[in-house]
């Protein structure tokens, strides 16, 4: 497999891992901390999300170099990091590209 394209597929599968790890945050982690008085839930959870996110960043700015995206596309992949369940369909997107 080339670089490029194991670049693409690291990004694709780090968009998913990206996407669990907010749902978790927010519909575990998060009611765990003010329902069961739980602080520490966050705590991790939300370090591991945040490392994920970085990670997506990087892979996005990777991506969008080598592949030549346009700014729009490298923009609107960043702005679905921040919507639970946008970066399952970043996922879905590159992958029916192919």
């Amino acid at each position: 497999m080339s670089t490029n394209k194991s670049t693409l597929k690291l990004f694709r599968n780090t968009a998913i891992i990206e996407g669990i790890s907010t749902i978790i945050l927010f519909c575990i982690a998060m009611p765990l901390k003010y329902w069961g008085d739980m602080p520490q839930a966050v705590t991790y959870v939300g370090w591991i999300h945040g490392l994920l996110f970085i990670g997506y960043c990087y892979l996005l700015v990777m991506c969008w170099f080598t592949y030549r995206w346009k700014f729009g596309r490298a923009l609107l992949f960043f702005l679905a990091s921040l919507i639970p369940f946008a970066p399952f369909f970043v996922e879905r997107k590159l992958r029916h590209e192919g």
